[in-house]
């Protein structure tokens, strides 16, 4: 979750990487009595995330300079917008501008390329989530713009929900241990609250991960012919999730398949970054 404490401190990181000892161009040019007014304009357009992040990084720089919001997380905008202005010590301005727009053209680039997956299945009952692909140390922020886009959530990290993939089953199979019976084992040590899936790459593995009554099937790399059986096989018993292969060419195709859950790791590791920009005007005190 994209908290106060997470963005401050991710923040605050980011200023001191990039100004560690200072801002030294704004000190040697830059008259310390300036004041600057800024706006944010969209260069194209796009939707929007990170406010709150892209006006942290001016605040921890000096709490004087006054950031106005124009847009919220997940409004829609067109080339020229101005999503917010930017007010106060010149100087300080200057030295957060760039961390403050990397972080808000990376979380409206997520936010936009996922509203345009959610767009091609909005005809089906298929929701989009994003995966575990992420960058590290920014998953929150990734994760709150595919959310300002539309998307939906995995589970956020391995602690908070069992998934056991093909090396998982791997290892099970090399051991001579029953998936469906190692499956039923761990799902009666675990809190009733713990959600399972499990991740199968044939139509012959649906079977015995469903007599283990787990909560989420992943159908991964299957043929969009495969999809349907899958999902014609499981028939409610779980939710069935996609994976693999998707793109914005066939993320349409494998919702129509009747599927539940479309996981698309593109959503934050393809991303490009929305080409907004900082105009600044200075002026004398």
């Amino acid at each position: 979750m994209l908290t106060r404490t997470v963005i401050d401190h991710t923040v605050a990181a980011a200023l001191d990487e990039d100004a560690p000892w200072g801002d030294v161009t704004c000190e040697a040019l830059i008259p310390e009595t300036a004041h600057a007014h800024a706006d944010l304009i969209a260069r194209e357009a796009g939707v929007f995330s990170g406010g709150d992040v892209f006006a942290a990084a001016f605040a921890l720089t000096d709490p004087s300079i006054d950031v106005r919001l124009l847009v919220r997380d997940g409004e829609s905008f067109g080339p020229g917008a101005v999503l917010a202005t930017v007010t106060g010590p010149a100087r300080a301005v200057l030295t957060a501008e760039r961390v403050g727009l990397n972080f808000v053209q990376r979380m409206a680039g997520i936010a936009t390329l996922t509203a345009r997956y959610v767009s091609e299945v909005a005809h089906t009952g298929a929701r989009i989530a994003d995966t575990r692909k992420t960058t590290p140390g920014l998953r929150a922020f990734e994760r709150h713009a595919v959310v300002s886009g539309g998307g939906h959530n995995h589970r956020h990290s391995l602690s908070d929900a069992v998934m056991a993939k093909d090396n998982h089953l791997a290892v099970l199979a090399q051991r001579g241990v029953s998936v469906t019976a190692a499956l039923q084992g761990a799902i009666a040590r675990l809190p009733h609250t713990m959600h399972v899936e499990v991740e199968v790459d044939r139509l012959d593995q649906i079977d015995a991960v469903l007599a283990a009554g787990v909560g989420t099937i992943m159908l991964d790399n299957f043929s969009l012919a495969d999809l349907r059986a899958g999902v014609a096989q499981i028939a409610g018993r779980a939710t069935v999730e996609a994976s693999g292969g998707v793109s914005l060419d066939t993320v349409r195709d494998i919702a129509e398949t009747g599927v539940d859950v479309i996981s698309v790791g593109a959503l934050t590791h393809s991303a490009r970054a929305l080409d907004l920009g900082l105009d600044v005007r200075v002026s004398a005190s």
